[in-house]
């Protein structure tokens, strides 16, 4: 695995764009080595922004019948509620294309087949991600990893300095007492997003810049700036606008 990459755009709007380029590429390339593509989908402006890009920009290249789409955390509220990273996604791409029900991998709701219980709910993400992982696996080589980074570098739902960050046990762990609300979430751990193949941050925003500056530093600690834990095994890629990137060094 070599070092981090940098790749640094205009703005919001253009960064946006060229994740989506770049990510249907991505797509059909692996689809052409190894006839599927696993993806694992970030919320935010920039989660629904590059989705709803990869709708405009490769619908007819890509055959979705063969592209999964899994959740590097969801918040633990009722099916259909708008603070859901699911929502977010269906409404930006997922409702547009003609993707098999089965191979869009959603994190248990509250509410639905495990009512309340948020330790089942991770479990069952478990479960099925081993499904879809090779022998002696817990969970697919996924093709990309999309992350958001907070103004605190929390990535997914591992926040600095929260107990979920030492949960490396399970590949989807349960998230109590979230810094940021809801406080009740499923999230991957660590073990779960390193095993990816590109791990890909999409930040934009002045308001991120002290993250992305700590979270890259060459003496980052993961407890304090959890997205300094993240890499993927062939490349990770930070996806910046110049705001974002402003006070890396030159």
């Amino acid at each position: 695995m070599s070092g981090p990459q940098f790749v640094v755009h205009e703005n919001k709007q253009d960064l946006s764009a060229a994740v989506a380029r770049s990510l249907g590429e991505e797509i059909v390339a692996a689809q052409r080595a190894r006839g599927i593509a696993h993806l694992v989908l970030t919320g935010g402006s920039m989660g629904g922004g590059t989705l709803a890009g990869l709708r405009d920009q490769h619908g007819p290249e890509i055959d979705w019948s063969s592209v999964h789409f899994w959740w590097g955390d969801e918040r633990f509220v009722p099916l259909g509620d708008e603070d859901r990273n699911d929502a977010e996604a269906r409404d930006a791409l997922l409702d547009h294309i003609d993707v098999p029900d089965g191979n869009v991998h959603v994190m248990a709701p509250s509410g639905g087949d495990f009512g309340d219980d948020l330790d089942a709910g991770a479990a069952a993400y478990a479960q099925e991600l081993a499904r879809y992982a090779a022998p002696g696996a817990d969970v697919p080589a996924f093709d990309v990893l999309m992350l958001g980074v907070g103004p605190d570098a929390h990535i997914a739902s591992l926040f600095p300095q929260h107990p979920a960050q030492r949960d490396v046990d399970a590949s989807a762990i349960p998230v109590r007492e979230s810094p940021k609300p809801p406080p009740l979430r499923i999230s991957l751990s660590y073990p779960a997003i390193n095993a990816a193949r590109q791990v890909w941050f999409l930040v934009s925003g002045e308001e991120k810049a002290q993250a992305v500056a700590h979270a890259t530093s060459a003496d980052a600690d993961p407890w304090d700036y959890p997205a300094s834990g993240a890499h993927g095994t062939e490349a990770t890629i930070w996806w910046l606008d110049k705001a974002a990137a402003s006070q890396l060094p030159s």
